[in-house]
């Protein structure tokens, strides 16, 4: 099964015992995430350096770095990697406002605004991240036609609405360990809703380690648990999930074509 979404550089131990811990577990692809300028280069690196690591690139709506037309340009040449699968993550987090309203928080919407067209210009796929925000997430992609995109919602907590309208625009959902969580029934029935063939499932290590790891560091190798979790909600076999959301991925992020590209990239070098 495949690991949609993890910050390997965030992660202890080292990466090559997280990958070595996901490969015995079963985990056949790991997507590891940038955040900022530092750490892409770092989820870069690692995709480098394992045949099972991808890489996304982008800037988390959290980050407090600057974005002027230098990084647009930094984050295109980074996305032209041959081992980079996605823009992201990015989105919208109006979680910790620290006494700011919704209006002052129009650099992240521009921000969001300049990762959508990246991926537009690239051709790659969103990671999208949306916290108290998901009516201007959503319309920011709706005005940005991020569907012509698409992508993934990733460590979905929102509603049944916010799940049927980004299906509606082409995305796919993304399920992490908090399905497992006690007090997740409502996000286990959105999970009920989502269809198969939309579904992916994430750790997003190093937080949110699923249950009964709660508390602890999370990890790629504890994804088989998300998807044990969405095969009992779904009242499928855990194999049936894992064959599924592995599919998923492997067709959102296009990596039959990104692994021709690196080919043909190698063969240049």
């Amino acid at each position: 099964m495949i690991d949609a979404h993890t910050h390997l550089d965030s992660c202890e131990p080292p990466n090559a015992e997280l990958v070595a811990a996901a490969r015995e577990a079963g985990v056949t692809r790991v997507l590891t995430v940038g955040t900022d300028e530092a750490s892409n280069r770092t989820a870069l690196a690692a995709a480098e350096a394992f045949g099972e690591v991808w890489a996304a690139v982008g800037r988390h709506p959290n980050s407090a770095e600057g974005f002027d037309d230098a990084a647009l340009e930094d984050l295109r040449a980074l996305a032209g990697h041959p081992r980079c699968a996605a823009i992201g993550e990015t989105g919208l987090d109006y979680y910790r406002l620290a006494g700011r309203t919704v209006a002052d928080m129009e650099w992240q919407r521009e921000r969001f605004r300049t990762h959508i067209r990246a991926a537009r210009i690239t051709g790659l796929p969103l990671v999208v991240h949306t916290r108290n925000a998901s009516h201007d997430t959503l319309d920011l992609l709706r005005s940005e036609g991020a569907g012509l995109v698409c992508g993934v919602f990733h460590c979905f907590t929102e509603t049944r609405e916010v799940a049927l309208a980004a299906l509606e625009m082409g995305f796919h959902i993304s399920f992490s360990g908090i399905l497992t969580f006690r007090n997740a029934e409502d996000l286990r029935q959105v999970a009920r809703e989502v269809p198969l063939d939309r579904c992916l499932i994430e750790t997003d290590s190093p937080y949110l380690a699923p249950m009964p790891h709660r508390g602890k560091t999370n990890q790629p190798a504890f994804v088989p648990l998300v998807a044990a979790k969405l095969a009992e909600i779904k009242g499928l076999s855990l194999a049936q999930v894992a064959q599924a959301t592995s599919a998923n991925f492997e067709r959102l992020f296009g990596l039959v074509q990104l692994q021709k590209a690196e080919r043909n990239h190698a063969e240049t070098l």
